[in-house]
């Protein structure tokens, strides 16, 4: 791994650190800024092509679609991973068009065949060229390209910096974890009538938690005086929240579900707790700790104390977020409409670690099977029902996204007015600022 130089991060809860630059409506609405956008970062960042699980064995082969662009990603004879832009050099016909496959690429308007390392293997009358051949001479346009997690990144920018240097710190905050090793066990898209960027803006904010999803009160203390907020020279955030009962919930010093369920689980009796609920934290920490080797979390062992119960949000700038829990992962991504600006896709992957003898996971939609999942498409719009995720958090934050959205467009709106738990939010903003004028 490259050699990295790290700063201590700065503390983000509150503004102290920040220019304060205003987040205008426009931003979510303007063609012109979804152009900028796209010339001066989009194509700059690092973006996520997928999960290596999906291309296990060499010759397998899969795509990213993002914006008006398509990637395809390819496991090489030696293992490693190459990425190319996604279309034939005879023409400029798009070569591939299903998410995965395998073997070579024949693109389907004059049979041109690309091999795993891009470079042309065939082509029709190859004595019918000035130059001779093109076979062996001719390429697919490359990609940088590396792994880490058990995802595949690349990069559009060929000045680009590696992908350790852009990620920095996240790695290292992550890297008890185990990501590469785990399972996705969801995988769903859902297409939101909403700018890409609210994503990150409400993950980068536990602000929102008592009024958009008070049923979390009884697990999650999202009171910010609790809570670790922190930013990162690379434009990345974190924040941690601890998993005990918040001081906003209806009995805060009583046990009630679903903690009281987690307690029975690990063999805690409730009513020990009666009067003190919020105890119930440390003892879970000590009874996963003493028992979770011997019913199979042998992961729990590299574990901290407190990434045994508490909820760890990282954002990376753009536009992913990984919150690490001791139950998993969970991936929420958003990407652009390559024509409009107030659509987007969300990506939603719980990744669950591998538990001996354990062959099914609880998930927010319902118990899944510890294998790969399928891809689902989902349209959510401005609020279709989504049958197994209506009392999920997600279904919550979309529908708040769907209003923010129309409201962006009032006269009326002008800046966000944020507390300081909410510092990570401009932060944001001020990094995009930074790409989008050239200082990245």
């Amino acid at each position: 791994m490259a050699t990295v130089l790290r700063t201590e991060p700065i503390d983000a809860g509150d503004a102290g650190f920040l220019r304060g630059d205003p987040i205008t409506g426009d931003r979510y609405y303007s063609k012109d800024f979804a152009r900028r956008e796209w010339d001066r970062m989009w194509t700059k960042v690092w973006h996520v092509a997928g999960r290596e699980a999906q291309i296990p064995e060499p010759g397998d082969w899969m795509t990213h679609h993002f914006g008006r662009e398509s990637i395809v990603v390819i496991r090489q004879t030696d293992g490693s991973v190459r990425a190319f832009y996604n279309t034939c050099q005879h023409r400029g016909n798009r070569l591939v068009w299903a998410e995965d496959g395998h073997g070579q690429l024949t693109c389907s308007y004059h049979g041109w065949v690309y091999a795993a390392d891009g470079v042309l293997s065939k082509a029709q009358d190859p004595d019918d060229f000035e130059d001779g051949s093109p076979c062996g001479r001719v390429s697919l346009r490359q990609v940088k390209c590396a792994s880490w997690g058990g995802f595949v990144w690349y990069t559009m920018d060929p000045e680009a910096g590696s992908l350790d240097e852009f990620l920095d710190p996240i790695p290292d905050l992550l890297e008890r974890r185990d990501l590469h090793d785990m399972v996705r066990v969801v995988w769903r898209t859902i297409s939101v009538d909403a700018n890409w960027k609210f994503a990150s803006d409400n993950f980068n904010e536990s602000y929102h938690l008592p009024t958009v999803h008070p049923e979390l009160a009884t697990t999650t203390d999202e009171d910010y005086k609790n809570t670790v907020f922190e930013s990162y020279p690379s434009g990345h955030n974190r924040m941690i929240e601890q998993g005990q009962p918040s001081m906003r919930a209806p009995k805060p010093n009583e046990v009630e579900a679903p903690f009281g369920d987690m307690l029975r689980e690990w063999d805690l009796d409730p009513a020990e707790f009666a009067g003190r609920a919020r105890d119930g934290r440390l003892a879970l920490q000590r009874q996963r700790r003493a028992l979770g080797p011997q019913r199979g979390f042998s992961h729990y062992a590299r574990y901290a104390d407190d990434e045994l119960t508490d909820f760890f949000h990282h954002t990376l700038f753009p536009n992913v977020t990984l919150t690490a829990t001791a139950e998993g992962t969970h991936f929420f991504r958003t990407e652009p409409d390559p024509h409009d600006p107030e659509k987007c896709t969300f990506d939603y992957w719980f990744m669950a670690p591998r538990v001996e003898g354990q062959d099914e996971v609880m998930t927010i939609v319902g118990p899944r099977p510890l294998k790969e999942a399928p891809h689902e498409f989902v349209e959510y719009g401005s609020g279709a029902v989504i049958e197994d995720m209506m009392d999920s958090f997600l279904i919550q934050d979309l529908s708040v996204a769907v209003g923010q959205q129309a409201g962006f467009h009032s006269r009326g709106y002008r800046d966000a007015i944020l507390s300081g738990q909410e510092s990570r939010v401009r932060r944001f903003h001020e990094v995009l600022n930074d790409y989008l004028e050239g200082r990245r």
